[in-house]
């Protein structure tokens, strides 16, 4: 079984979203920081305030390819 992962994507300009990259999950954090640290993690520093990001299990980023 591979490890958790989430898949972190960028909005380049409205509905365009270019894939950052896949980074590992880490268990026992909530929800919201664990996205926040995969975004920083993607990026290797802080979010920066004005860029859209989205986070994505990668189990949910399979099944959208699947459809």
């Amino acid at each position: 079984m591979t490890q958790p992962a989430y898949i972190v994507l960028r909005e380049t300009a409205d509905n365009t979203w270019q894939l950052v990259a896949e980074v590992p999950r880490h268990p026992g954090l909530p929800a919201r920081s664990s996205r926040a640290k995969a975004i920083e993690e993607a990026l290797g520093h802080p979010r920066p305030e004005n860029a859209r990001f989205a986070v994505l299990p990668r189990s949910e980023w399979r099944l959208a390819l699947d459809s």
